[in-house]
């Protein structure tokens, strides 16, 4: 008998789940350690196998669009077979992708290998909180649990620059990539033993809706696809207004499906219960808020103030900290408050944080610190009571398609974020933003640009918590019975 046969079901404190929190941290670990180690080793990557610009965006885009493009389909297939069996499917492939490294010679087989790491990230991912959710039946216990493993990630992202620069000067780029093997061994390993087997009576009966599922992945895709065509391309090309098309046409599409078939990918019945629809729309808000403001903070600290990448980095360190010290004190913030007050005071960080930002990026770091806190304490809070109401929401055989739906809202608002955002700046911005070296009227327009673009997102960020603080009071205290 294993370790997870002879423990209970649902452990009281995070101390009997230990083996399985390590595993599931260790799944979010590479989540959020990939891309930020990856970044630091592009200009290497791209002289060792000669790639061209466009070679190289993809070499991280790539995996973005699949990991967003996947996800739901994936938790809709954990919901039937199991969560616990797709994620260690997953791991494996995720240790033979990574491994597959040493053996790239161009860019292309890169993006081939980072496309497989993008399909085991959406088998994996989304599970890592769902299993932990119901690992546990304690509320108290789950924002416990799901803080810790976000905590890990969090580490793992403010790390991964530092980690990838110090790697880099020892030992080759591959290396970087190889090291998510261990990982992928270390979660298999926590997941087999310390996580339960699927339970058949707690996995949805339905059959998987593939209609459903390429429908909802063009359209994911063609969103995740559009700001980069945008930015490549630019607005008077054909392409990138054919993408969006086809995106928005996938999307009606799916909501036709969705309300039509038997037996759907995505219950909109569900989606529109209080709990999950709150928890969605302030995962949607918080997500805008932080891509849009990251993006413009990234530019300004280097371009506009011409501050070097390291320099820039540490910049960067008023919010790295917030995250990582606030950490320990979620569950207690929680346990004060509520759920829907959290829910809404960390929300209203965020919002407060941007439009601060906006109305005083001219007067000097002193006021981009403060703005980046702000955002920082909001988005840690925020992230663990949106992802658990959502969870609280949904019956026990559709978690798995919840959590995908959480993650998947925060990769397709993060692009929307970023595609508004850029918008903005184009439409003001007159020459190269990336030459630095401004003049006065250039500086002028990016800080108008930044006032327009982060007050903007500021009023769409507010006018969802608000709707969600509304819809989430509603479901307070119900959540739908099992199906």
């Amino acid at each position: 008998m294993t370790l997870a046969n002879a423990t209970r079901r649902t452990p009281a404190t995070l101390r009997e789940a230990w083996i399985a929190l390590i595993g599931l941290s260790a799944v979010f670990l590479f989540e959020m350690l990939d891309n930020s180690v990856l970044n630091v080793a592009l200009p290497t990557i791209g002289r060792d196998l000669h790639a061209s610009t466009t070679g190289l965006q993809w070499v991280t885009g790539v995996y973005s669009v699949v990991f967003g493009g996947l996800m739901l389909l994936f938790g809709a297939v954990a919901d039937r077979v199991g969560r616990r069996r797709v994620m260690l499917v997953g791991l494996v492939l995720l240790a033979a992708a990574s491994l597959a490294t040493l053996l790239v010679s161009n860019a292309g087989e890169l993006i081939a290998v980072r496309a497989a790491m993008g399909v085991a990230a959406a088998m994996t991912t989304p599970g890592s909180i769902a299993l932990a959710f119901r690992l546990f039946d304690d509320d108290g216990i789950r924002v416990r649990a799901i803080s810790l493993i976000s905590m890990v990630g969090i580490v793992g992202l403010a790390v991964g620059p530092l980690v990838g620069g110090l790697v880099l000067a020892v030992a080759p780029w591959q290396v970087l990539l190889v090291a998510n093997a261990p990982v992928a061994a270390l979660a298999f390993v926590g997941i087999l033993v310390g996580v339960p087997k699927d339970d058949p009576a707690g996995l949805h009966p339905d059959p998987v809706d593939a209609l459903g599922g390429v429908l909802g992945t063009i359209a994911i895709v063609g969103a995740l696809l559009v700001p980069t065509l945008f930015v490549d391309a630019g607005a008077a090309a054909w392409q990138p207004w054919a993408v969006a098309g086809l995106a928005a046409a996938a999307a009606l599409l799916f909501v036709w499906r969705a309300r039509t078939a038997r037996h759907p990918l995505v219950d909109l019945r569900l989606v529109a219960q209080p709990l999950v629809a709150a928890g969605l729309a302030y995962k949607v808000a918080t997500a805008l808020a932080l891509a849009g403001m990251s993006y413009l903070v990234t530019l300004q600290l280097q371009l506009g103030y011409g501050w070097p990448p390291a320099l820039a980095a540490l910049g960067m360190l008023p919010q790295v900290a917030v995250l990582i010290a606030l950490s320990p004190f979620v569950e207690r913030i929680v346990g004060r408050l509520g759920f829907d007050r959290t829910a809404w005071l960390s929300a209203a960080a965020v919002v407060l944080g941007l439009a601060l930002y906006g109305l005083l990026n001219g007067a000097g770091y002193v006021w981009v610190a403060v703005s980046l806190m702000l955002v920082a304490a909001g988005i840690r809070v925020n992230g663990v009571v949106a992802g658990n109401n959502v969870l609280r929401g949904l019956p026990e055989n559709r978690t798995s398609i919840g959590a995908a739906l959480v993650d998947t809202a925060q990769e397709v608002a993060t692009g929307a974020g970023i595609a508004a955002t850029g918008t903005i700046l184009a439409a003001v911005f007159t020459g190269s933003i990336a030459a630095g070296g401004w003049d006065r009227q250039q500086s002028d327009q990016f800080h108008l640009a930044v006032t327009v673009a982060a007050l903007a997102l500021a009023l769409v960020a507010g006018a969802l918590a608000v709707w969600a603080f509304t819809r989430g009071r509603r479901g307070r205290e119900t959540a739908p019975a099992g199906e």
